[in-house]
């Protein structure tokens, strides 16, 4: 007699994948601003460092990354303070049969929450950078973040480490979070020899 593979029931694995694409789409809605603001950014830093106007560029810059940033750290605030609310607009959080989906719904929303700034800080980055003509930085760097690191530690923590999809999670947000930090620091850089 064959061994039979112990699955958990395909019902438990619909509402982690439900879930999981509930979470990737309020993270994807809020991500929407800062793209814009990175996009806009793109357009005025260019703008003025075509006009060679070192302040402009300095001005257009920061306000764009405080913009992104300062709504990106609502929206992470928002997912871990009510993260009912939030997924409310998606599914009914109060019936039983959503209670296992809204409990890993839940789980993913804070580690969204977390990666949330840095998210708007490579996009919006990428943009000011773009705008002084440097789309190679975010490029390597979304590389190295992404590939290099995010993906393989994201592997690790979910196949091998055994802590499942929120394990690829953590590993995208680590690929945020490097990215994050190291293109805010190119733009300190540039701007800093810019106006230095």
């Amino acid at each position: 007699m064959r061994n039979a593979v112990k699955r958990p029931p395909a019902a438990r694995w619909t509402r982690r994948a439900l879930a999981w694409l509930t979470t990737l789409l309020i993270a994807a809605l809020a991500f929407q601003v800062p793209f814009g603001v990175g996009q806009a950014a793109t357009i005025r830093v260019g703008l003025a460092y075509g006009a060679r106007d070192h302040a402009a560029i300095a001005r257009a810059g920061t306000a764009s990354l405080i913009f992104g940033i300062g709504f990106m750290s609502l929206t992470a605030l928002a997912m871990l303070l009510a993260p009912h609310a939030i997924l409310s607009f998606y599914i009914d959080v109060d019936a039983p049969a959503n209670a296992a989906m809204v409990g890993h719904a839940t789980i993913f929303l804070f580690v969204a929450a977390i990666f949330q700034l840095f998210d708007g800080v490579q996009g919006v980055a990428t943009g000011v950078l773009r705008g002084l003509g440097d789309t190679r930085s975010p490029m390597l760097w979304n590389l190295a973040g992404h590939w290099f690191i995010g993906l393989p530690l994201g592997y690790f923590l979910c196949f091998r480490a055994g802590i499942g999809v929120i394990g690829l999670w953590w590993g995208l947000s680590m690929g945020l979070i490097i990215c994050g930090i190291a293109l805010l620091a190119v733009w300190s850089r540039r701007i800093g020899r810019l106006i230095g």
